[in-house]
């Protein structure tokens, strides 16, 4: 199983949204909630955010590969969980 990284902002409402729909999808799926995510606030930690290259959030690592940067959707999340998953 992969990482995923997740960075946001406390302002953004499609974080919020993603988040919201994270946990949608973890009850859904109950093999989700095994992958390790950390989610990176830039504001809090602009040092770490720094490390990554991306201009919009909510963006996703899986391990070092960026898989999804801005406006995410429900099935866009479900892609970043499966690819997760894969090793």
């Amino acid at each position: 199983m992969r990482k995923v990284y997740m960075f946001v902002t406390g302002w953004c409402p499609h974080c919020r949204r993603a988040l919201a729909w994270m946990d949608e999808l973890m009850k859904e799926n109950p093999e989700y909630s095994q992958i390790e995510i950390t989610i990176i606030d830039e504001e809090k930690e602009p040092e770490t955010a720094r490390k990554y290259s991306y201009y919009y959030v909510p963006t996703y690592f899986v391990d070092d590969e960026k898989v999804h940067e801005g406006v995410p959707t429900k099935e866009i999340i479900r892609s970043v969980f499966d690819k997760a998953l894969r090793k």
